[in-house]
C-alpha cells in the first residue's frame, strides 16, 4: 500500500486555482444572463415613507425594480438548521421597516450590470428616521439564548467557597471589536430557473445539501428540483454556509422574471449584509493558591446581535474545557443593536473565549510569580467540566512541553522590560489553543474506471482548507494508486451528500466515507488493491467498479469529549517612541489526532495565525452614531495583515490518532489556529512593555 496519508501532498486544485481554471459562483456562463444591483437602506432605524421607482424603470436596460411594493413570492423556511437554515430571520423586502442600516430594499435588475449599478442610485427614497441603537455601552443586556441546545448559563460547586480559599485573585475584562469577513471571493449567486419549478443556483455556499433543502423550501420546491453548483469557494470563514437576503431575493427574482440573474456584491455591500463577528466584553474572575491551583473560575462574556435574528457569540464554551476548577461559573449577555446579523466566524466563539481566558491565566501567573507555561500544565483538566466526559486523546501538556523546547522559553526573563534589541524592546508571551471535534454524516461514491483512475465523488466541498488534497491522498492509499490517478468532484448537490464545510469538520466527516467507499469497491472487485481490481474489470466488460458509502458519529459522544489543543509562542519587537510593534517569532504546536496532510495542515494553521495577528493589532469595525453605517466598508479602509507584518511562523504537530472519534483518528484543523492568538501577543506585549492591555485591537495609540 502506498503511503500517502499524512505526508506534505500537493494541493490537486491548486494549478485550477493559479490558472484561472477554478470557476467560482460569480463566473459561470449562462446564455442571456442579466444582471442586478442592491437598492440599501442609508438610515439604521425606521421606515421607508415612499420609493420612487419611476427613473428607474425607464433607464436603458432595466428589466425590473423589485421593492417592498412589490416583493417577490417566498414561504418561510423551517429554519431549524437541520433541514433549512437561513442567516437572516426575516424575509428579503418583507416589510416596509429599516432595522440596521445597509438593508437590503432593493434589487434592480437591468441586460448589464452597470446599467443595473446605474439604475440602482435613480430611485428616490424617503424615510421615516428614528435614532439607531449602535453603540453596545447604551444597550441593554438580557440573558443570551441557549446555543445548540444548549443553556449559555452554568455552575457548579460553590463560588463563594472558591474564593474564599483563593490566596491570589485577579479579576479583569476583557474587550475585542466587531470584525469583518473580507473574503478574497465576495458572496455572489446566479440563479438560473429552467421553468418555474426547476432551479439551479451558483453560489459560495460551505453546506451544500443544507443550501439545496433551503432554497427547495423558500420556493415551494421538492428537494430534487434544486440544484447547487459550487465547486470553489474563495474564502468564506463561516459566512458562507447558508442563504443570506441578497441571495433569497436573487432567486426569488430570477423566478419571477424567467430569466438567470447574477448578483455580486460590492465590498460595501458585503460589510453590512454578509455577517461580521460581534464586539464581546467579557469578565473573568480567577482564584488560587498560592502554589498555583485554581479554586474557582468565573466568566462572564456580553455579546450584540441584530432585530431580525439571534445570535450569541458563545466565548463561554471554552471555559469548562480548559482548566481545572472545582468552583466554576459561566453567564452570557446579548444585547440587539441596529446592526446586520451578526454570524460564524473562524473559531465563533472560542475565539475571543481564549483571548480573555489566556489573557486572565496570564495575569495570574505573573501575580503568583509562577511561570505561565507550568501555571497551564498544573491546572489542566481531565475531563469536560461540564458534561462530565473524559477527553479522548488529549495531548495538550505535550503542546506545550514541545513549544517550550523549541521556542527557546527557558531563557525568558522573569521580570518585564527587560529584553532589549536594537534599541526596541523585546517581549515572548505563550497561549493555549482549542477547538472541538466535530463529525457529521457524510456520503461519497468511488469509482474505479478501466484507464487505472479513480474518482470520488461527494456534494462536500472544499472552500480552500485543501478538501480536495486530502479526498485525493485517502482515496490514493486507500486503493494503492499514485494520487495523480484520483480524480475529486466536489461541491454539487447531484453527487452524495459530503456534509457542512464549517465547525472544523470536513475532513472528520468525509474521509472516513471515503476509506469505506473505497474499500468497499476493492471488495466489489473482490480484490486487495487497484491494480488487482483491474484486471477484474477488464475482464468483466464493465465499465467501472463503484461503490456509495456513508460515514456518521456513533454514540461515542456518550463516552468521550472531543477536542483540539495547541499551543502558540510568540516574540514581539516594540518600538515605544512611536508605538511600532513588529511579531517577530512564531512557534505553534497543535494536537489534532491524525495529521492527514502535513502540508495543507500546517498552512492551515499559519492562516490562523495571521488571522489572529490581524484580530490582535489591527482589525476593527466602526459604525457612524448616526447613521449606523460600517464607517469601515471597503479593503482599503479594513486594516489586516500584509506580508511584511507576519514572520516565519513554524508549525508542529504532537499527539496520535484519536480513534475514538473516527476511523481515521483525525480532527479538524481549520479554526484552532486562530485561537489563543491575540492573547499570546497581548501576554508577550506585557512581558515587553510592563503595560498590560486588554482591549482589542492593540493599536500604536495604546503602545506609546
Amino acid at each position: 500500500m502506498n503511503k500517502v496519508i499524512g505526508t506534505g501532498v500537493n494541493r490537486k486544485d491548486g494549478r485550477a486555482k493559479v490558472t484561472g481554471t477554478a470557476t467560482y459562483a460569480a463566473e459561470h456562463q449562462i446564455p442571456g444572463l442579466v444582471h442586478g444591483y442592491l437598492v440599501t437602506a442609508s438610515i439604521a432605524n425606521g421606515q421607508i415613507k415612499s420609493i420612487d421607482t419611476s427613473a428607474a424603470e425607464k433607464a436603458p436596460g432595466v428589466i425590473a425594480v423589485f421593492t417592498p411594493k412589490n416583493p417577490p413570492k417566498i414561504f418561510k423556511p423551517a429554519n431549524d438548521f437541520m433541514s433549512s437554515k437561513i442567516y437572516e430571520e426575516r424575509l428579503p423586502l418583507s416589510d416596509d421597516k429599516i432595522y440596521y442600516g445597509g438593508q437590503i430594499i432593493g434589487l434592480v435588475v437591468a441586460d448589464t450590470f452597470e446599467r443595473s449599478r446605474h439604475a440602482a442610485h435613480l430611485l428616490k427614497i424617503e424615510y421615516t428616521t428614528q435614532q439607531p441603537l449602535v453603540d453596545a455601552k447604551k444597550a441593554t443586556f438580557k440573558d443570551a439564548p441557549p446555543l445548540f441546545g444548549e443553556e449559555l448559563k452554568f455552575e457548579k460547586g460553590n463560588i463563594a467557597a472558591g474564593n474564599s480559599a483563593a490566596q491570589v485573585k485577579i479579576a479583569a475584562t476583557y474587550t475585542t471589536a466587531t470584525e469583518l469577513h473580507a473574503p478574497m471571493e465576495p458572496h455572489a449567486i446566479i440563479a438560473h430557473w429552467q421553468d418555474d419549478n426547476s432551479l439551479t443556483i451558483y453560489e459560495p455556499s460551505q453546506w451544500v445539501a443544507g443550501s439545496q433543502r433551503t432554497y427547495a423550501q423558500l420556493f415551494g420546491l421538492p428537494t430534487e428540483r434544486v440544484r447547487i453548483v459550487t465547486p470553489f469557494i474563495g474564502g468564506a470563514f463561516g459566512s458562507k454556509a447558508f442563504p443570506w437576503p441578497h441571495a433569497i431575493l436573487t432567486a426569488a427574482a430570477g423566478r419571477q422574471i424567467q430569466r438567470p440573474l447574477k448578483v455580486v456584491l460590492s465590498r460595501r455591500h458585503l460589510t453590512a449584509n454578509t455577517g461580521h463577528r460581534s464586539e464581546t466584553e467579557q469578565l473573568i474572575r480567577l482564584g488560587a493558591t498560592a502554589d498555583g491551583k485554581l479554586t474557582v473560575i468565573e466568566h462572564e462574556a456580553k455579546s450584540c446581535t441584530s432585530p431580525v435574528d439571534v445570535f450569541p457569540e458563545g466565548c463561554t464554551g471554552i471555559t469548562p474545557v480548559m482548566y481545572d476548577a472545582p468552583n466554576l461559573r459561566l453567564k452570557q449577555d446579548m444585547a440587539t443593536l441596529n446592526i446586520g446579523t451578526p454570524t460564524f466566524m473562524r473559531a465563533p466563539g472560542e475565539n475571543p473565549g481564549m483571548w480573555a481566558m489566556e489573557s486572565a491565566i496570564d495575569e495570574l501567573a505573573w501575580a503568583l510569580k509562577i511561570d505561565p507555561v507550568e501555571l497551564r500544565l498544573n491546572n489542566e483538566t481531565t475531563e469536560h467540566q461540564r458534561h462530565g466526559l473524559p477527553f479522548s486523546a488529549k495531548h495538550f501538556a505535550d503542546c506545550l512541553r514541545v513549544g517550550a523546547d523549541k521556542f527557546g522559553w527557558k531563557d525568558r526573563p522573569k521580570q518585564v522590560r527587560t529584553l532589549t534589541r536594537d534599541g526596541k524592546l523585546i517581549g515572548w508571551g505563550v497561549a493555549a489553543a482549542t477547538f472541538p471535534g466535530m463529525r457529521g454524516q457524510a456520503s461519497v461514491k468511488a469509482r474505479l474506471l478501466g484507464d487505472g483512475t479513480a474518482h470520488i465523488l461527494t456534494a462536500g466541498n472544499d472552500m480552500g482548507t485543501g478538501a480536495y488534497t486530502i479526498v485525493a491522498a485517502t482515496a490514493a492509499e486507500i486503493l494503492g494508486l499514485p494520487v495523480e490517478q484520483i480524480r475529486v468532484e466536489m461541491g454539487d448537490s447531484l453527487l452524495p451528500d459530503g456534509g457542512l464545510a464549517g465547525g472544523s469538520q470536513m475532513t472528520a466527516s468525509l474521509i472516513p466515507a471515503v476509506m469505506s467507499a473505497c474499500a468497499e469497491v476493492l471488495k466489489t472487485a473482490d480484490a486487495k488493491t487497484a491494480q488487482e481490481a483491474l484486471t477484474k474489470l477488464q475482464q468483466s466488460g464493465q465499465s467501472a467498479f463503484e461503490a456509495t458509502a456513508t460515514s456518521a458519529p456513533g454514540d461515542e459522544a456518550k463516552k468521550w469529549a472531543f477536542q483540539s489543543w495547541g499551543a502558540h509562542f510568540c516574540e514581539v519587537s516594540i518600538d515605544e517612541e512611536i508605538g511600532r510593534l513588529q511579531v517577530t517569532r512564531w512557534v505553534s504546536v497543535m494536537d489534532i489526532g491524525k495529521v492527514m496532510n502535513a502540508k495543507t495542515a500546517a498552512s492551515q494553521i499559519r492562516g490562523g495565525v495571521i488571522m489572529g495577528i490581524g484580530q490582535a493589532l489591527m482589525e476593527e469595525c466602526h459604525l457612524d452614531p448616526n447613521i449606523g453605517y460600517p464607517v469601515v466598508y471597503d479593503l482599503a479602509t479594513y486594516h489586516f495583515p500584509a506580508h511584511a507584518d507576519i514572520p516565519r511562523i513554524e508549525v508542529i504537530f504532537v499527539g496520535e490518532p484519536d480513534l475514538n472519534f473516527n476511523p481515521a483518528g483525525a480532527r479538524g484543523v481549520g479554526e484552532i489556529g486562530i485561537t489563543g492568538v491575540s492573547a499570546a501577543i497581548a501576554n508577550a506585549i506585557y512581558h515587553a512593555t510592563g503595560k498590560r492591555i486588554r482591549d482589542l485591537p492593540i493599536t500604536p495609540d495604546k503602545l506609546l
